[in-house]
C-alpha cells in the first residue's frame, strides 16, 4: 500500500505570504509579539542575530484584511515536535525531514506519479525542505539583494553574473555568520544564486538534461518528465506569492502582462524553451507553469534510429523522400516527438536550397546556412500588431523559398500550405495534430474550411491528395517510448474519399513483465507510388528496401 503521509496536510500547511520584501522585516522587527497564551513573548534577538534559531510555540497573529489567496492565521511547528526551536516568520512543510547529508545533488529518480520515497535536492538546491535551510536561504537572499547595487549585474554574460552573486553570497554568508540549517555551504550558495537570477526551485529540473517537460501544479505539486514518463519532484514552493514571483520573472522581460484580466500566458525562455502559464481565475486553484524544454543537442536520425524510434530501412527511405522533394506532414499527439523527427528531417535538404521557416513559437533549430525563420506573434492587449501564420505562409511565396516548412499547421493557413504545395514548392515538411493518417486527413479539411472558403468537401480533398505525398505518424506507447507507427503515402482519390497505403509499419511483438513495448517498423511490401519522382531526382530506389509482406 502506497505511503500517501506526505500528501496530508498538518496545521501548518497553509502559510501567510511571506514576501523578499518584508523578509528583512519580520525576522528582525523590533517590539513583542503575542503567543498562544496570550502573553508577551521575549523581545526579538539583536539585528546579527536574525538569522539564527529561537525556540517558540505556536504563534497565533490575526488574519490581515484583505489576505490574498493562500494566506492563514497562524504558524505552527510540525505536529508531534512540540517546542520544536524555529524562526517565528518560517513557515514549516509538510515534507519536513532532517537533511539527508549523505544523498546526491543530483535528482534522483522517484516512483511514477508519486512522491519521491526519502528526501532529495528540494528548495532550488537545499536538500531536505527543512525551515531553518529555508530560513538560511531566506536571509542570504535579502542580504544579497542590499549588498548588489541597482545596475550592478547589467551587461555581464549569465556565467559572469552566477560567479559575482556567488562571490557576494559568499562573503555576506561569513560577515552575518548565517546558520545553515543542516545544509551545506555550496548548497545554499547554489540555492540563492537560483532564487537571485533563475527560476527559484525549478532550476535543478531545468539543468537536468534527462527532464524534457516541467508541469507546476500548485506550491508543492511539481511533476517532471524524463524518458516519456511523468514523475513527481520533491522540488515545492513557500505559497502562491513565490509561484507569482518566478511568473513575473518569466514574462517581465519579454514585455507580456498577465494579471485577472489576462490570466494566459505563452512565453519562451532565453534557451528557447516554451512556457506556458495560467493564474486565476482560469486556473482558480493555483497558478500552473508548464514548460517544454528545449533541447542544446539536436537528435539527428542516427540518434533515433538509436533509440527504437524507427528502423535504419524506415530512415533510408525517408531521407531519400526529402532529398526527392516529396511533401511530407508528421502526425502525432502532445509531445511525442514531431518536431524532433522534423529536425532530423531537415537534415537531409542540400545546403544549397533556400528555406523558409514558420513558426509559432520558433523552434527549429536547422543546420543549413541559407535559412529565413518567421515567427506569429499574438494580439496585444489591446487586440492590436498580430502576426498570423497565414500571413506568413502568404509573404514567404514571395521570398522564392525552395523549402517552406511549417513546424505546426493549425488552423486557416492550411489552406496557404496546400496552395503553395500544389504550386511548385514540392519538398515542403509540416506537422500536425492528430492520432492517425487519416485523422490528419480529417483535420487538413476542417483546417481548409477554417479559412472561410467556400469549396465543396470533394475540392478539398483533391487539394489534399495531389498535395501531401506522405504522413509520418508517430505516437508514445504505454511504456513512455516514442516510435514511428506508420509510414503512409496518399495514393490519390476513389470517388470522394482519400485513398491511403502504408509503406512501413510498427510491429507489435510484445510487452514485457516491466511494461516495455517490444517491437519493430517492418515494411509492408508496398512500393510507394511516387517511385518515378526519385528517378527524376537522381535517387535510385532499392527494391530490398521494402522487404516483402511476411508476417502481416
Amino acid at each position: 500500500m502506497a505511503d500517501d503521509s506526505r500528501d496530508r496536510q498538518s496545521p501548518g500547511d497553509d502559510k501567510p505570504a511571506f514576501g523578499w520584501a518584508n523578509a528583512r522585516r519580520r525576522l528582525g522587527a523590533d517590539g513583542a509579539k503575542a503567543n498562544g497564551e496570550g502573553e508577551p513573548s521575549a523581545p526579538p534577538p539583536p539585528a546579527q542575530e536574525t538569522a539564527r534559531l529561537r525556540p517558540s510555540g505556536q504563534l497565533q497573529r490575526p488574519a490581515p484584511q484583505g489576505r490574498s489567496w493562500g494566506e492563514v492565521e497562524s504558524i505552527a511547528p510540525p505536529p508531534g515536535i512540540p517546542g520544536q526551536p524555529r524562526m517565528s516568520a518560517v513557515r514549516t512543510s509538510p515534507q519536513s525531514t532532517p537533511p539527508d547529508t549523505t544523498a546526491s545533488r543530483e535528482l534522483q529518480r522517484p516512483e511514477p506519479m508519486r512522491p519521491a520515497p526519502r528526501p532529495v535536492e528540494s528548495l532550488g538546491g537545499v536538500k531536505g525542505a527543512n525551515p531553518q535551510a529555508e530560513a538560511a536561504k531566506i536571509r542570504l537572499h535579502e542580504l544579497l539583494i542590499e549588498e548588489l547595487e541597482h545596475g550592478a549585474l547589467e551587461g555581464l554574460a549569465p556565467e559572469q553574473q552566477r560567479d559575482a552573486v556567488m562571490k557576494a553570497a559568499r562573503e555576506l554568508l561569513q560577515q552575518e555568520g548565517i546558520q545553515l540549517g543542516g545544509t551545506s555551504r555550496e548548497e545554499l550558495l547554489e540555492a540563492v544564486a537560483d532564487e537571485a537570477l533563475g527560476l527559484g526551485p525549478l532550476e535543478p529540473l531545468l539543468r537536468d538534461p534527462s527532464v524534457s517537460e516541467v508541469m507546476v501544479n500548485d506550491i508543492d505539486k511539481v511533476y517532471f518528465e524524463r524518458e516519456g514518463r511523468i514523475f513527481r519532484s520533491p522540488v515545492r514552493f513557500r505559497d502562491k506569492q513565490h509561484v507569482m514571483r518566478i511568473i513575473e520573472r518569466i514574462v517581465a522581460p519579454l514585455g507580456r502582462r498577465i494579471d485577472e484580466s489576462s490570466p494566459m500566458v505563452d512565453a519562451r525562455l532565453p534557451d528557447g524553451s516554451r512556457v506556458n502559464i495560467t493564474i486565476p481565475p482560469a486556473s482558480p486553484k493555483a497558478p500552473s507553469i508548464t514548460i517544454r524544454k528545449f533541447r542544446a543537442d539536436k537528435m539527428r536520425m542516427a540518434d533515433l534510429i538509436g533509440v527504437g524510434a524507427l528502423s535504419e530501412a524506415t530512415a533510408e527511405f525517408l531521407a531519400m523522400c526529402v532529398r526527392a522533394h516529396m511533401n511530407i506532414i508528421i502526425s502525432g499527439g502532445t509531445g511525442t516527438g514531431k518536431t524532433t523527427m522534423l529536425n532530423a528531417l531537415s537534415a537531409f535538404i542540400p545546403n544549397t536550397e533556400r528555406i523558409v521557416t514558420i513558426e509559432d513559437p520558433s523552434e527549429l533549430r536547422l543546420q543549413q546556412d541559407h535559412v529565413i525563420t518567421l515567427e506569429a506573434r499574438p494580439a496585444s492587449i489591446e487586440g492590436k500588431n498580430q502576426i498570423k501564420q497565414r500571413d506568413l505562409v502568404r509573404n514567404c511565396l514571395r521570398m522564392r523559398p525552395d523549402r517552406i516548412i511549417v513546424g505546426e499547421v493549425r488552423g486557416e493557413e492550411a489552406f496557404d500550405m496546400l496552395q503553395a504545395m500544389n504550386t511548385g514548392h514540392d519538398g515542403s515538411i509540416s506537422t500536425i495534430h492528430a492520432n492517425n493518417p487519416r485523422e490528419a486527413l480529417s483535420r487538413m479539411e476542417n483546417m481548409v474550411l477554417m479559412a472561410g472558403m467556400e469549396l465543396p468537401s470533394r475540392a478539398i480533398r483533391e487539394q489534399v491528395a495531389s498535395a501531401i505525398h506522405l504522413f509520418i505518424q508517430i505516437s508514445r506507447l504505454q511504456d513512455g517510448s516514442r516510435k514511428v507507427t506508420h509510414v503512409t503515402e496518399v495514393s490519390g482519390m476513389e470517388g470522394d474519399t482519400i485513398t491511403l497505403q502504408d509503406i512501413f509499419l510498427f510491429k507489435l511483438d510484445r510487452v514485457d513483465e516491466d511494461g516495455k513495448v517490444h517491437g519493430a517498423m517492418k515494411p509492408t511490401g508496398i512500393r510507394p507510388g511516387f517511385v518515378h519522382k526519385f528517378a527524376i531526382a537522381g535517387i535510385e530506389l532499392p527494391n530490398s528496401l521494402f522487404g516483402t509482406a511476411e508476417g502481416w
